[in-house]
């Protein structure tokens, strides 16, 4: 691999290596774009506390998004690791 990685291809190697990222990325832009176009119709609401929710719900889908991105490569890595382990093993 060459010294210098651009953005894309970084961008297009991690989604390789983990495909949750950019459904954590998607999701986040997707609740940002949600709540900045609910802003209008908040009613009495301050802008504080409304950016405040936006925030966590943005993070909190990150973060789910993240945990299964963990949960899936433990999946790959052990389980099915260990069955294909397993297969040559038993097919020596």
């Amino acid at each position: 691999m060459s010294e210098y990685e651009g953005n894309q291809s970084k961008l297009m190697r991690k989604a390789k290596e983990n495909p949750f990222v950019p459904v954590g990325m998607a999701g986040f832009v997707g609740i940002v774009g949600y709540q900045l176009m609910k802003m209008k119709s908040r009613g009495n609401v301050k802008m504080s506390v409304h950016l405040i929710h936006m925030r966590v719900a943005a993070q909190g889908f990150v973060v789910g998004a993240m945990t299964l991105g963990v949960i899936y490569s433990m999946y790959n890595e052990f389980y099915l690791a260990a069955k294909q382990d397993q297969k040559a093993v038993t097919n020596k």
